[in-house]
């Protein structure tokens, strides 16, 4: 089950925001949208309505995001398949509120679909999933340090320091610190068995750090 499980370091949690221009859609459609939070409470139901799609599921208390998405949506089932008609909604959300491209779900669809085809394949699936975020943003967030503090309008210039830092931790074998190469090894290690492109870990990573930094910080920083 993923859950609310996916977590990631303190310094990148804090008070959830709402972009003021999706204000008004949020309160019509009764959905929180914005946020680093809602990124990834939508992230969880997209993993949710697909594998429920994938697999037949019709329990919802399995799969408690996707239940709460179903239902403050309102969203009914279509052709008496839980999942599909989530999975769409969820994608259109993500990608009109984060700019994710076509690609991302994709490649999304194509690793649970090769790695998960009974119950026992999602649990352990999902297993990894958690850790390899956990394992990534404890990563990025000794590696990139004052780099996160870089102003929000140099856009290009964060994306750019991400998909660089990915692109050493996936592929630079030379580190001055064993721990930070230990841990460089497991991203490898979860990448390679989930299956994902450099291209889809950049741009994930860069949507919960460019989330992250809209975060109101708490008052005693």
């Amino acid at each position: 089950m993923l859950g609310s499980n996916l977590n990631f370091p303190i310094s990148f949690m804090g008070l959830f925001s709402i972009f003021k221009k999706n204000k008004a859609t949020a309160q019509e459609a009764g959905w929180r949208v914005g946020g680093m939070e809602d990124f990834m409470m939508l992230i969880r139901v997209y993993y949710q309505a697909l594998i429920a799609s994938n697999l037949g599921l019709a329990n919802l208390a399995l799969m408690p995001d996707l239940r709460v998405f179903k239902q403050s949506l309102h969203i009914p089932t279509t052709n008496n398949r839980l999942g599909l008609a989530e999975k769409n909604k969820c994608k259109k959300m993500l990608m009109d509120i984060y700019g994710l491209q076509d690609y991302f779900f994709k490649e999304i669809d194509a690793s649970v679909k090769k790695r998960c085809r009974n119950a026992n394949d999602m649990r352990s699936y999902l297993f990894q999933f958690q850790g390899f975020n956990q394992e990534l943003m404890m990563l990025m967030g000794n590696l990139m340090k004052w780099k996160f503090r870089l102003p929000s309008f140099f856009r290009k210039a964060l994306y750019g320091l991400t998909q660089r830092q990915i692109h050493d931790i996936l592929t630079k074998d030379v580190w001055k610190d064993p721990a930070v190469y230990k841990a460089c090894l497991s991203v490898r290690t979860y990448q390679s068995s989930l299956g994902y492109s450099e291209q889809w870990v950049t741009d994930f990573v860069y949507n919960i750090i460019m989330l992250a930094k809209k975060e109101p910080k708490p008052a005693d920083e």
